[in-house]
């Protein structure tokens, strides 16, 4: 995938946006890796990304189960490596203290909505956000960074969330940004599988935790210009199911609206999407790897 071009930077320079997850529906039951011990990889690998050149850039989005929101970025804390009354770092202590805040935030709103509290994390809002952000690097000004989004992801997917995710998707290949994605959970992501194919991302599913902080910095801290001289992972297999828009669960053979290309798992008579009427011969029925082609952008 040819990156976007950089007018000022060399190639090696880097604006990286990392979406953190932070529900706290799947740190609670996840006995391989606290989310402490995540965080601490995080930060590490942050640090690390800071350190491999000053022109770096990153920004880490926090993605919760009701809401998401930015609590770090690098270019509006110009003391990020200076001390804070002498005992911690600031880009420690920001990030630490945003974090906070947000998860005491996401915790309320979860009270206020806790009849359709949702268990996935709240991926198409962040993934949007950080789109949002690289839009306006981009506008600010012809000279900018190399920019990629990196999913450090835990939860399960939201099915309710296939279009919305989808359209990020294709919004970041358009732009020509990658999508990078490290799935912690206890099964892959469709959603980042096909994100990081889409966009020409890497995939990955650490197999052994402990060494997170390894897993980053050796496939995620490298440049998109470095990318081209090493030999990254490459997943095995892309899950290429979609969601349907009745009943938001994940198919494996459905029906497709031939007028705005919606996605069903049962025929029906009526689109719910464009309320277009066809019968039984109007209706596509495609397989899995026919719907990802088809995936509508709503």
């Amino acid at each position: 995938m040819t990156s976007v071009p950089s007018k000022l930077y060399s190639d090696d320079v880097s604006l990286v946006v990392v979406l953190l997850d932070t529900n706290p529906f799947f740190w609670t039951a996840s006995s391989s890796l606290p989310f402490s011990q995540f965080l601490s990889h995080v930060m590490a690998f942050v640090n690390s990304i800071l350190l491999l050149n000053q022109l770096n850039q990153v920004v880490v989005i926090a993605s919760g189960y009701n809401t998401c929101d930015y609590i770090y970025d690098s270019s509006s804390d110009a003391s990020q490596l200076g001390l804070e009354n002498g005992k911690m770092p600031s880009l420690y202590s920001n990030l630490l203290q945003k974090l906070e805040d947000f998860m005491i935030k996401d915790e309320k709103l979860g009270k206020e909505q806790s009849q359709r509290a949702i268990k996935s994390s709240l991926l198409s809002g962040s993934m949007s956000m950080a789109l949002c952000y690289i839009q306006r690097v981009f506008r600010s000004g012809p000279f900018h960074p190399q920019p990629r989004i990196l999913c450090l992801q835990g939860s399960p997917d939201g099915p309710e969330q296939y279009v919305a995710v989808m359209n990020a998707i294709f919004s970041a290949q358009r732009s020509m940004v990658p999508i990078d994605s490290c799935y912690v959970g206890a099964h892959n992501s469709a959603f980042l599988q096909q994100a990081s194919y889409i966009t020409g991302g890497v995939y990955v599913k650490p197999q052994h935790l402990d060494g997170l902080f390894q897993y980053l910095t050796t496939v995620f801290a490298t440049d998109l210009h470095s990318r081209s001289f090493i030999q990254l992972p490459r997943p095995a297999g892309v899950d290429f199911r979609a969601s349907c828009f009745c009943h938001k669960t994940t198919i494996d053979m459905g029906y497709i609206c031939s007028v705005c290309l919606s996605i069903f798992c049962n025929h029906h008579k009526k689109c719910s999407t464009c309320g277009s009427v066809f019968g039984q011969a109007q209706s596509d029925t495609s397989s899995a790897s026919d719907l990802k082609r088809k995936a509508p952008e709503t």
